[in-house]
């Protein structure tokens, strides 16, 4: 009980914003396909390959957790680059 009263003023802060919420189900649904895949790249052979799947499956999350399309968020980035 302590802990939660020591803890209070963090626990409620997502009431002052609409964008926030008490739970990560967001994170987690964003993810999930990533660790359904992973037993996929458990065993690959070049860590190269795997970083940059983790890095386009992070692009691609992020167009879509920011509503945008994901094919001309991911070609803009490399236009960029």
């Amino acid at each position: 009980m302590q802990y939660t009263l020591n803890e209070w003023p963090e626990l409620v802060q997502y009431l002052d914003s609409p964008y926030l919420s008490p739970d990560n189900n967001s994170a987690e649904l964003a993810i999930r396909t990533f660790v359904v895949g992973r037993k996929n790249w458990l065993f690959s052979e070049k860590s190269k390959g795997v970083e940059s799947s983790c890095a386009m499956h992070s692009l691609l999350e992020t167009a879509q957790q920011n509503n945008a399309n994901p094919n001309v968020y991911v070609r803009a980035i490399f236009e960029m680059a």
